[in-house]
């Protein structure tokens, strides 16, 4: 590639910026005349965007963009002449000539821009076509002097053309007027890269994201290292203090000796109290030197990383740009008028985040105007405004970004996404009436579902709300939906201010801390170990009224188990309305702001663990990964693995006597634990006698009690194995059963139960007396 081809691909790439930043502004300006087709304003820019992409164009050599630009800047001049009168038909063509800059400047070999692109485009701006829902007599109010200005234009540009192509233009000739005024100017300025702007105190720069974040990264360490001076000096000032105490005890033994030594040690003892007094004096100094540095690096260091971390942030402005063509041509398309409202376009939102948005905030505005509004017929017969009004919006509260897409229509119908769970069977008929409006509003967002019962090119595959929904989960955030039938819906999603920064709770387990993203943890919580309860062989405790699954952290991070006799249990509740567990953890350590640190890549996925991030004494804390540690908590539970913890009584389970319950009916195992526990044995339960052998192998029990008729195994068998078994047929064996029959009894019996009790003749002191017959007291 030769010098020439080198710096034409660098021209091109200069256009392709230039075609970018005034696309945008053609955008926002044909958008804001075909609302108000006399702003004087919107033309003025309109026309410079068109001027300084046609004399940048012309620079490079794009002779394609010099004929799209130079029509469309004609044809605003025209109109700020009042020679012609732009139609939403006009802004259709315009727009259409916008997309055909941005391909010029793309120069893609698979879509190139041909004469007859342009040649065709010349025609439509001549002669726009009628527009979807409006009169053709209507669609263009064209005049004599329209017609003319059209046939002068494409005379003229055909004559240019074939001049052009006759002899090179220079790159300091004058545009295609003749004129070589103050516009002209500016579009050299334009295509030659703003050296006037690249002065500007708010010129913009082309950073690389990994250098941006190399740059956060140290900045956070610096941050941590600054910190550090802070008991530092805390050290030097208990030094002095030390000093102190020392030059006071040397005073007082120079008054004690100063009667019983001669002159030469008195005189040798008071150089070492003057200079001790000095090394004081010196210290307290430097110490004070050490306090202010400490103060101005902790500052200094605190304005650094949060200067880089606003590297990071850009406003919500930046990613929405496109909205309101999207918006304007799929109203269109779909017959119906919509006026677009973008509120908080100077947001500042964290760059990943930002980039994340493009794909949902348009799955929600193409949700808003198919699904939610109305055509302008039903709106006015519902004593609505034709216009609809959709809003997006951007701000912050309580820490989070909230974005939220509204629309005026005409809501959810709540009926139609019943019929829609049952129709899809996710539901039956009955769970679907007992249904929540916020559990229907749920519906919307799983994947596959679709209120729509047929495929269009917009919407009915079920996978717009879904992305929103994956795209939301994955930056730590939630998206709820508000519903108004007949005035319209909302959605809104709570996001994380910033990916680089997590608000986080520590915690230690087994000695080491780690850190739960606060947008994940529902609660946390003291819990009396009292309050833990077995259910079906899973330990549960009361949270909202409803029972929570209990696990130790220790056992999901693969941590030292720490022997504390505390009376209550540090838990964090992490999931959601479907999912909730309680993780018990050694301690609290409180709440930090972390920045997170990356993982280095050749570890791999690290199983529960998102990212690291270093504390402010420098010492390493890992980042829960909570979605991951949901599904390993799930995987437990279903094998049947979960250590157990220590309820308060547990602390002596040792010295008291140990009962394995089995029983395949919840109230009446239930009802068994508790009597045993009030009377101050430990029990162990167990959901049948499959459930309970495998319970007896791993454990120490001093009685087993059980039913007889059960799933798997029933108590006769059970009994079998355990008085076959040399290990445990020692064990007493005490059957508690409905049937009380006299062969059922010896069938009991003979298996080698040492007692029967009937649940007929069952009362709370007929079961504790049992026992206490065969095993004694709790805790003899």
């Amino acid at each position: 590639m030769t010098d020439d081809d080198l710096s034409r691909q660098s021209l091109l790439e200069l256009f392709r910026e230039e075609a970018g930043a005034q696309t945008r502004v053609l955008s926002d300006g044909l958008l804001a005349l075909e609302q108000r087709p006399a702003d004087a304003a919107a033309l003025e820019a309109c026309m410079r965007a068109a001027h300084s992409l046609k004399g940048a164009a012309r620079i490079i050599g794009l002779q394609d963009g010099v004929d799209i630009a130079h029509l469309m800047e004609e044809c605003f001049v025209g109109a700020q002449r009042g020679e012609l009168r732009l139609t939403p038909a006009h802004i259709d063509v315009l727009l259409r000539g916008v997309d055909l800059l941005l391909r010029v400047g793309e120069a893609k070999p698979d879509a190139p821009v041909t004469r007859a692109d342009i040649d065709g485009f010349v025609r439509r701006l001549s002669s726009p076509p009628a527009v979807a829902g409006e009169a053709p007599t209507n669609d263009v109010e064209h005049t004599d002097a329209d017609v003319d200005v059209y046939a002068q234009l494409q005379a003229q540009l055909q004559a240019e053309a074939l001049a052009q192509r006759q002899e090179a233009v220079p790159a300091d000739s004058t545009d295609s007027t003749g004129s070589t005024g103050s516009t002209g100017s500016t579009g050299s300025a334009a295509a030659t890269g703003k050296p006037d702007a690249a002065r500007h105190a708010d010129r913009m720069l082309r950073v690389r994201a990994a250098n941006l974040d190399r740059v956060l990264s140290l900045s956070g360490e610096v941050l941590v290292e600054s910190r550090w001076l802070k008991p530092f000096a805390s050290s030097m000032l208990r030094m002095k203090r030390t000093q102190r105490d020392t030059s006071l005890a040397l005073d007082a033994l120079y008054d004690t000796l100063a009667g019983h030594l001669d002159e030469v040690a008195l005189s040798a003892l008071a150089d070492v109290r003057t200079a001790l007094n000095g090394m004081q004096q010196t210290l307290g100094a430097r110490i004070d030197e050490l306090d202010r540095y400490e103060r101005s690096s902790a500052n200094l260091a605190q304005l650094l990383y949060d200067e880089a971390l606003q590297c990071r942030m850009r406003p919500f402005g930046d990613a929405t740009h496109a909205y309101p063509r999207v918006v304007r041509d799929l109203a269109r398309s779909l017959g119906k008028r919509v006026t677009f409202e973008i509120v908080g376009t100077s947001t500042q939102v964290d760059r990943d985040i930002l980039d994340m948005l493009d794909a949902p905030l348009g799955h929600l505005l193409r949700n808003a105007i198919d699904h939610g509004i109305e055509t302008p017929e039903q709106r006015m017969a519902r004593g609505k405004p034709a216009d609809a009004h959709v809003t997006l919006e951007a701000r912050h509260s309580a820490g989070k970004l909230l974005i939220s897409v509204s629309d005026d229509g005409a809501g959810i119908d709540l009926d139609t996404v019943r019929a829609s769970v049952i129709r899809r069977k996710l539901a039956d008929a009955e769970t679907a009436a007992r249904l929540s409006e916020q559990e229907l509003l749920d519906f919307l967002l799983l994947p596959g579902f679709s209120m729509r019962e047929h495929v269009t090119d917009v919407s009915g595959r079920g996978v717009g709300l879904d992305a929103v929904h994956e795209m939301v989960k994955a930056v730590r955030g939630t998206v709820r939906i508000f519903n108004d039938p007949g005035k319209g819906s909302r959605f809104v999603m709570q996001l994380p201010l910033t990916l680089s920064v997590v608000r986080s709770l520590l915690v230690d387990v087994g000695g080491e801390a780690y850190a739960f993203p606060l947008a994940h943890v529902r609660r946390t919580l003291e819990l009396a170990r009292a309050r833990i309860d077995m259910l079906e062989g899973q330990q549960h405790f009361a949270f909202d009224g409803k029972p929570v699954g209990l696990v130790t952290a220790h056992q999901l991070l693969g941590a030292q188990q720490v022997d504390a006799a505390r009376e209550s249990v540090s838990v964090v509740v992490i999931g959601d309305e479907r999912e909730t567990y309680g993780i018990a953890v050694d301690r609290f350590l409180g709440e930090r702001m972390l920045v997170v640190q990356p993982l280095d890549a050749r570890l791999g996925k690290i199983r529960d663990i998102a990212a690291g991030a270093l504390m402010e004494n420098g010492d390493a804390v890992l980042i829960v990964d909570v979605d991951d540690l949901l599904r390993s908590v799930d995987k437990l539970v279903r094998g049947g693995q979960l250590d157990k913890i220590g309820r308060a009584h547990d602390v002596a389970a040792r010295q008291r006597k140990h009962v394995l319950v089995v029983e395949d009916s919840l109230t009446v195992r239930e009802l068994e634990r508790k009597l045993l526990e009030k009377r101050g044995y430990a029990v162990t339960v167990a959901v049948d006698g499959m459930d309970g052998w495998n319970a007896l192998r791993s454990g120490s029990f001093d009685l087993v009690v059980t039913d007889i008729d059960m799933p798997r195994m029933d108590g006769i068998e059970l009994v079998t194995l355990i008085k076959r078994d040399p290990a445990f047929k020692h064990v007493p064996v005490m059957i508690v059963s409905y049937k009380d029959r006299d062969e059922d009894r010896r069938r009991g019996l003979e298996a080698g139960a040492d007692y029967y009790l009937a649940k007929g003749s069952f009362h709370d002191e007929a079961l504790l007396d049992a026992v206490r017959d065969l095993i004694g007291e709790a805790t003899q």
